[in-house]
């Protein structure tokens, strides 16, 4: 297998982007805006998206390109002889697993929801009714692992083209329908009678909601979620840094993939608040947004099941694009690390990860009396607090540590990576700021994550 390359330049920014763009856009960031109170949430949001996710995103791209590795070997090239770096690549390749374990069951909630809408399986239910559904098929190991296994198959046939004929050049037409979905959707949301509330709710800034919640809450409600959506600290977009040419400076290529980023985020806010004000919904609904909250609203809607179905459709590029970027991630990881064929690799892949993601579909049903963090809880969870609350937070704080330690990699190796080529240079006066203040934001993150899960 030779190492793969993008053919272009687009390529890398969708890509990349189609890896940042999955559940904490479209699934987690319209609930999470809906809790804590709107457009004063976002605007907030916004902020840190900048100061936290763009330095740590820079500093991963530098570590690939600089490496032309994953994160499996990336750090054996650029570390200090002697030093230690490189046994992070175990947190990497587990987070990366682990991510892909529990993504592929609510990808494979999608694809089945493509099909319930598309087959008028809502039609006539109401609110309780939408939610039977959406309970039975949590109650249905089959049906879950069926779809799943679905999902693992189309991303692995995916990669199994190659990274450019099948990981660029899909994930680009994915994407591209991905956003020209959003707009069509965006746009019949806004043009619903009874929309601008909604709007307004959405657009206009009220801060008084956020002292409802408390600052501080809020604030780290806000801090997560622009770290999160990102999916920074276990290498999955150093790989795509190793793919790209000295051309273009990094700073200004993660600055696209962030803005790309937050559109999806932003348009996904404009499908649902304008829809749920427009029909009485609450948009505060929590998880259930996506599930039960909405296929009420596209019941009610005319045309109704065509937009339910390509609101599902856009929910499916989505996650199954980060998908896609993961099992790319994962299969170089393994190439570096065993120079085993590329094919031969995604042919073990495939069947060791519908095994591996089939705990998060017992999880819900045979299973469902392991909950470890109290009721409610359940393997997802389990799955999703060692990615969220540590592998993300902690793995940021290794790239940032290696760029910018003397120990590690170097602040002056780090800044002539990132500054080679042509574009937006990366600002050395933040250096004091990367290298002590963001590092302890970071931390900041992952002590409240442990303390909102186990003392709230």
């Amino acid at each position: 297998m030779e190492r793969g390359n993008f053919s272009t330049r687009l390529g890398f920014i969708l890509v990349s982007a189609g890896c940042a763009i999955g559940l904490g856009n479209v699934w987690r960031f319209p609930y999470i805006t809906g809790m804590y109170g709107g457009a004063s949430f976002v605007l907030i949001y916004l902020v840190f998206l900048a100061i936290l996710g763009l330095p740590i995103m820079v500093a991963e791209f530098a570590v690939g390109r600089a490496s032309v590795r994953s994160a499996a070997m990336s750090f054996d090239v650029l570390e200090p002889k002697g030093t230690k770096w490189h046994l992070y690549k175990y947190g990497a390749i587990a987070g990366n697993l682990l991510l892909m374990m529990y993504y592929t069951t609510i990808s494979g909630w999608m694809l089945y929801y493509i099909y319930l809408m598309a087959s008028g399986a809502f039609v006539g239910l109401d609110a309780d009714g939408v939610g039977k559904v959406f309970g039975g098929l949590l109650a249905d190991p089959l049906t879950m692992a069926g779809f799943m296994a679905l999902t693992i198959c189309l991303c692995g046939g995916v990669c199994y083209l190659g990274v450019q004929a099948g990981v660029e050049r899909i994930t680009k037409i994915m994407m591209v329908c991905l956003l020209g979905l959003m707009i069509i959707l965006a746009a019949n949301s806004v043009l619903l009678d009874g929309s601008e509330a909604g709007l307004e709710y959405y657009l206009m800034p009220d801060f008084s909601k956020i002292m409802e919640h408390g600052l501080q809450e809020v604030i780290f409600a806000a801090m997560g979620q622009a770290f999160f959506t990102l999916s920074l600290g276990i290498g999955a977009l150093a790989v795509f840094g190793s793919y790209i040419g000295k051309s273009k400076r990094l700073t200004g290529e993660a600055g696209w993939v962030i803005v790309l980023d937050t559109f999806v985020a932003i348009m996904a806010g404009l499908i649902i608040f304008p829809a749920c004000f427009a029909y009485g919904v609450s948009p505060a609904a929590g998880p259930n947004l996506l599930f039960i909250t909405l296929p009420n609203v596209f019941e009610h809607m005319a045309f109704g099941r065509i937009w339910g179905t390509l609101f599902f459709l856009f929910m499916a590029f989505a996650s199954m694009s980060t998908i896609i970027a993961v099992f790319e991630n994962l299969i170089v990881c393994f190439f570096e690390l065993t120079h085993a064929d590329r094919h031969k690799i995604i042919k073990i892949g495939i069947p060791t990860m519908i095994v591996l993601s089939l705990p998060c579909v017992l999880g819900f049903n045979i299973w469902s009396g392991f909950q470890p963090f109290g009721p409610g809880s359940g393997v997802l969870d389990f799955e999703d607090f060692f990615v969220s609350y540590n592998l993300l937070p902690l793995g940021s704080l290794v790239y940032l540590a290696f760029c910018t330690s003397r120990y590690g990699w170097g602040w002056d190796n780090f800044i002539k990576e990132a500054d080679t080529g042509k574009g937006v240079a990366f600002p050395k006066w933040i250096r004091f700021y990367v290298t002590y203040i963001l590092p302890l934001i970071v931390l900041a993150i992952f002590v409240n994550g442990y303390y909102a899960l186990f003392f709230k």
